[in-house]
């Protein structure tokens, strides 16, 4: 008879060749940290380099008298003082610019709107007119394109052609005081596509039954415009609001191009980044330069965060009770 004898290790004994899951998986979480540093490295060095390193060095600037020639000079929050108390054309800046903002973003999104609306009609070919309104967003801000309206809105140009033929003698839009920045607007609000392709998308998440429930209960266009889409698209306006905003605060190619540079007709076009350019590119004050682009940067948070603050109280998401 053969006998089996099954030896049982003591309690307190281990395998001759135990498996560290543990460490094994802390080595792996590292080697994976380790590779998706080295993935983003390029991209973080050249954030620092290249974003971050301009950036503090601005601020710097913006404490200095700096003309690109001598070595910065250290004169605290002159540059500021002089903005606040000493520049009257920082002051026209202001103004051009506020009201540039003021008028250019509401007309544009109520302008962008309507051909939203207009679209999700169910229209045939809703892909080639998506891409014909939304061409101009791509080519507003070029060059190019700056030149084209220049043109168009001369004294001899397209406009007063047309005027011409009904017997009306235009006036010179792009040399008058009185006209001159509403041919910016104009052209912003002609650049419409951008902000409309992000309506017609908020659009088509609209439900139908909505519409048909608000219509058995006898509402009209006006009705289901101000009730159903308005509140359902306040998201998407808000988005929108704030881009065009931001946007709308940094324009300079138009005026650039339009003025010629110098902002003319006295002043009447000289945004507050043309300004800043003139400042530092024509005057090499890069001390003063700087201290107005921290200046922007403040006025844009501010609008931002007021937008934002304001949002509480007029946009509907979905989730909310």
């Amino acid at each position: 008879m053969s006998m089996i004898v099954q030896a049982k290790l003591p309690a307190n004994a281990t395998s001759a060749h135990p498996v560290p899951r543990r460490r094994v998986k802390v080595g792996m979480d590292a080697n994976n940290n380790v590779a998706a540093f080295l993935f983003l490295s390029p991209w973080l060095i050249g954030m620092i380099c290249l974003t971050l390193g301009p950036i503090l060095a601005s601020f710097y600037l913006s404490l200095t008298s700096y003309d690109m020639f001598s070595a910065p000079q250290w004169i605290g929050f002159d540059n500021y003082i002089k903005m606040a108390f000493e520049d009257s054309r920082y002051y026209q800046s202001l103004k051009v610019t506020f009201s540039y903002v003021f008028l250019s973003v509401p007309l544009k999104l109520a302008f962008a709107l309507g051909i939203a609306m207009l679209l999700n009609r169910g229209l045939r070919g809703l892909g080639f007119y998506r891409s014909v309104f939304y061409l101009p967003s791509l080519l507003g801000g070029s060059v190019a394109v700056a030149i084209m309206w220049r043109q168009v809105f001369s004294y001899d140009g397209i406009i007063n052609q047309v005027l011409l033929k009904f017997g009306i003698d235009g006036p010179s839009w792009i040399t008058s005081t009185d006209y001159a920045l509403y041919t910016l607007v104009a052209l912003a609000i002609w650049q419409f596509g951008s902000p409309m392709v992000i309506f017609l998308a908020g659009l088509k998440q609209i439900p139908q039954d909505i519409y048909d429930a608000a219509e058995v209960d006898g509402a009209g266009p006006i009705r289901k415009f101000v009730s159903i889409t308005i509140p359902m698209l306040t998201p998407i306006i808000f988005f929108n609001f704030v881009m065009q905003i931001i946007g709308a605060f940094q324009a300079f190619t138009p005026a650039y191009i339009i003025s010629g540079g110098k902002g003319g007709p006295a002043d009447a076009t000289l945004f507050y980044t043309l300004y800043l350019y003139e400042q530092a590119f024509t005057n090499f004050q890069m001390g003063y330069a700087s201290a107005m682009a921290w200046v922007l940067v403040g006025i844009i948070g501010t609008a931002t965060a007021a937008s934002f603050l304001s949002a509480r109280y007029w946009v509907h998401y979905g989730d909310e009770r």
